[in-house]
């Protein structure tokens, strides 16, 4: 599977040529939840505005499926101690959403899991920030569930695709090819996000990785290869496209509000709307009233996937240094 195919981690050419105002919505993250029963060292949480109702779940998703919405996930908090989970998952697939991912930090049930799966989810992104027991429960401020958290993800790989989160900090940098090797060996995942914590992003140099692990993942492959080119997975540079096409067919919902990108949201900015009719033309009026690059938040945190699809649109629909595409790009400046 190539890094452009991948639901959540596109850099597609065609998409990024194509996206508009008019354009299906291909990926949005609800949050349903603030509760969590892990304290992990680096979480930036959420507030209660987060702990949604079915009807309202229901309310956001009937709105995306008139916008075609490709990929859709669940998120919190720990979205599954929600107990319509799976029912809202089930009616994702009923609309006719293709890809239904929920995030986890895999403490539930066995039983939970696989009635997710049955239910319709086939994404799964799972926290594993360590590669023993002493490293996890310190990263996941909980004691005793290391070992039920590798037993579901060995279980859910083994059923649907998965994908593990490492979150890197002082805590754990040093364990990180062992994370891997553990994750990819031991676990059976399909593929393994790392990532800097927004608290402690560093460029990392030297990580000695088995190329059959890099060609088997082709999400550690992109980042591992950017580690070694030097480039930082957070922070955006002056020679970046300074404009966020993102916005335009990605979003991120916390109540009844919708934010520029999780990242932004998780970072404390303020929303760009209310869930409606009107989101898809807020969304489009922030893109181009917006420099990414003179937004703290932007600058500091955008991560290295979404900056290079940022780029790649600005790549792809660069004919003048000015263009006009109505209803699509809109004013589009590129320098250089």
């Amino acid at each position: 599977m190539k890094l452009e195919n991948i639901g959540f981690y596109t850099l597609e050419d065609k998409r990024a040529k194509e996206v508009s105002l008019m354009t299906n919505l291909y990926r949005c993250e609800l949050l349903i939840t603030s509760k969590c029963n892990f304290n992990c060292l680096y979480c930036r949480g959420t507030d209660k505005s987060a702990d949604i109702s079915f009807t309202q779940a229901l309310r956001i998703l009937a709105y995306w499926a008139k916008e075609n919405l490709i990929n859709i996930r669940f998120s919190g908090g720990e979205p599954t101690m929600v107990t319509w989970l799976p029912d809202i998952v089930q009616a994702a697939v009923s609309l006719g959403m293709q890809r239904v991912a929920v995030s986890t930090n895999g403490s539930a049930s066995r039983e939970l899991y696989n009635e997710l799966i049955d239910k319709g989810v086939n994404d799964f992104s799972i926290s594993l920030d360590a590669c023993c027991a002493s490293t996890g429960d310190m990263m996941s401020g909980s004691s005793n569930m290391w070992e039920k958290v590798t037993s579901n993800i060995k279980h859910i790989a083994a059923r649907t695709y998965v994908t593990v989160g490492v979150v890197l900090t002082e805590t754990n940098i040093n364990e990180l090819p062992e994370i891997i090797k553990f994750a990819s060996y031991e676990l059976g995942v399909n593929d393994i996000r790392i990532i800097t914590a927004a608290q402690w992003d560093k460029t990392l140099k030297g990580i000695d990785i088995p190329q059959d692990i890099l060609d088997r993942h082709p999400i550690l492959n992109y980042r591992i290869t950017n580690f070694r080119k030097g480039k930082q997975v957070r922070g955006i540079t002056e020679r970046d496209n300074p404009m966020c096409p993102l916005v335009l067919d990605d979003a991120a919902v916390k109540g009844d509000h919708h934010y520029p990108c999780i990242i932004k949201m998780r970072e404390g900015c303020d929303p760009i709307g209310k869930i409606g009719p009107n989101m898809r033309q807020e969304r489009y009026e922030y893109y181009l009233k917006t420099n990414c690059y003179k937004d703290p938040i932007c600058k500091k945190n955008c991560l290295d996937v979404c900056i290079d699809y940022n780029n790649k649109v600005k790549e792809l629909n660069h004919e003048s240094n000015y263009k006009r595409n109505k209803n699509t790009l809109g004013y589009y400046k590129t320098e250089g």
